[in-house]
């Protein structure tokens, strides 16, 4: 297998000092504090198609708590017999919760995960051949790089020691104490995408020679995806602060959630090859180079992780806004005001994931060193969304 490298490794003390704001929702120690902008709805460069608008206003009931006692989950990939594959930034570990019984088994440590600040082991998928290959991937921060790497899951082996030895699929992505990324996800087309953060370096956003900053396209290999915008290069678009949301609807249509800086979050309709603007832009822009965001929240409203489609809308899950954001669409515009659940109720959201049909799966991140845990904490929730 080939494996591509970029490097670009720059001092934590520079990092935190080019950041602004926090990208998991913390502000930067000594910064200033910042605005809090309402929701609004922004114009987005594609046209609406003809299609079924949801309606403005929905409902949300949190069914059940799935599962509690979690340690810094981060990413979540539901298996298709049954179970939820989660996994721990901070431990480098990935368990299987039963969805039924909230049951929890530890099925291996990822090593080489080196955990520090927003680092570690953040977004796991399946492989679009889960049914034949049992392979798990999983992005996570290493002591040089951010990586992608794949390893076989046998649950018929001792629990522990259930996953192989990681392949490494890809590497050379930024990596920092704030900014790292880490969202990964297949797409109808079976290639896999990865939001990667600039590392707190602003100037990697707007460098398609870097991969911080961006959406990646990668094949399953780790090759650029035949496609891809530019020639032999995996960047599918640039110009982002923070991608941890990533989501397709049901017309095989990518959204992307980004953090802001000091104003504005974003949630993004993703266009190949086209540019969203950081830092020359935050938010909605009057140039016309920068890909406007279909969604934009102050900040401390939202501070967005994870995004999944369900019934008509996006859910987009806020770490220091505490709250489960709906974005109805019609086509690649929101076609109502952002609409909040659970504000302040389950502390910082962190992942969101369709759980088929109108439910929804939210992972609480409260025990990743800037929520404040309450007893049970961390847990899944188990939502019904209209």
């Amino acid at each position: 297998m080939q494996r591509r490298a970029v490097t670009a490794v720059l001092a934590a003390s520079v990092l935190l000092l080019a950041a602004g704001c926090s990208s998991d929702g913390g502000g930067t120690p000594g910064s200033a504090a910042s605005p809090s902008p309402s929701p609004t709805a922004a114009r987005s460069s594609p046209s609406p198609t003809a299609e079924e608008t949801p309606p403005a206003k929905g409902t949300v009931k949190v069914v059940r708590t799935v599962a509690d006692g979690l340690n810094s989950p981060w990413g979540i990939a539901p298996l298709p017999d049954g179970g939820l594959l989660v996994s721990s930034r901070d431990e480098g570990t990935v368990l299987r919760v039963d969805e039924e019984s909230g049951a929890k088994t530890e099925i291996g440590e990822v090593p080489g995960v080196s955990a520090a600040g927003e680092g570690g082991l953040l977004g796991i998928a399946l492989s679009p051949d889960y049914a034949s290959d049992h392979m798990v991937y999983a992005y996570f921060t290493s002591v040089s790089d951010n990586r992608v790497v794949r390893m076989l899951y046998d649950p018929q082996r001792p629990a522990g020691d259930q996953l192989g030895a990681p392949d490494t699929v890809f590497k050379g992505i930024p990596k920092g104490v704030i900014h790292n990324g880490g969202r990964i996800a297949f797409g109808p087309d079976r290639m896999l995408y990865v939001g990667t953060g600039e590392s707190g370096d602003r100037g990697l956003a707007q460098d398609k020679e870097s991969l911080g900053g961006k959406i990646l396209r990668l094949t399953p290999e780790g090759e650029p995806a035949p496609g891809n915008p530019f020639p032999d290069s995996p960047v599918y678009t640039y110009g982002h602060r923070n991608v941890q949301g990533l989501a397709w609807d049901g017309k095989q249509r990518l959204f992307a959630a980004e953090f802001g800086q000091d104003t504005w979050d974003e949630l993004n309709a993703i266009e190949p090859g086209d540019d969203y603007g950081w830092p020359e832009a935050e938010g909605t822009s009057d140039d016309a180079r920068y890909h406007d965001p279909l969604a934009q929240w102050g900040t401390d409203d939202a501070s967005p992780s994870g995004i999944a489609y369900a019934e008509g809308s996006i859910w987009m899950a806020g770490l220091k806004g505490e709250r489960l954001w709906r974005v109805p669409l019609k086509g690649t515009e929101a076609s109502a005001d952002p609409q909040a659940f659970l504000e302040g109720d389950y502390g910082r959201l962190r992942t969101v994931v369709a759980a088929g049909g109108d439910k929804l799966w939210v992972t609480t991140s409260n025990t990743d060193g800037r929520g404040t845990p309450k007893e049970g904490d961390d847990r899944i929730l188990e939502l019904e969304v209209s």
